[in-house]
């Protein structure tokens, strides 16, 4: 399995125009939080594939790095009640918004990676999907000058 600096130097990579990480700051919240919405139905007994999912992104996330996972899996639940939240409102609504913002994240996705002039990173590499909300997280860090050891790592990996 690759290593935490190992997926975020792959995925930096397709990453290094600075208007292309800017719209993948409201791109990628918008994706992680459409599909939490739109996978909070079904919900089993408080089991949804929304919870399943974050279960599992959770693991792969802490797998990687305890404190980023940690920091990951919270995001993740908040994720989850704005989903529950959205899912319990009429079809017409939980559809609107769950799609809405579905099609928004993808936008900004595909506007970044114009600037960028290169394709999205999970067209290579299908774990992008996965790295892309941990890239936000981290790259938001950074801006708060937090993670400089991680941020050396990344450049000397790249």
């Amino acid at each position: 399995m690759k290593t935490l600096t190992q997926h975020l130097s792959q995925y930096a990579a397709y990453h290094q125009d600075p208007r292309n990480v800017a719209t993948h700051f409201v791109g990628i919240p918008f994706i992680v939080l459409a599909v939490a919405a739109l996978l909070s139905r079904p919900d089993w007994h408080g089991i949804s594939p929304a919870l399943l999912v974050a279960l599992a992104s959770g693991a792969f996330y802490l797998r990687l790095d305890r404190q980023l996972g940690l920091l990951m899996a919270m995001l993740l639940a908040l994720s989850l009640w704005f989903g529950h939240t959205v899912a319990s409102l009429s079809t017409a609504s939980w559809l609107t918004l769950g799609i809405g913002m579905f099609v928004i994240g993808w936008a900004m996705q595909f506007l970044g990676h114009h600037y960028e002039g290169r394709k999205p990173a999970f067209m290579d590499d299908v774990s992008g999907l996965v790295i892309g909300p941990l890239f936000v997280v981290v790259e938001f860090g950074f801006l708060l000058g937090l993670g400089e050891e991680l941020r050396e790592r990344m450049e000397t990996e790249a």
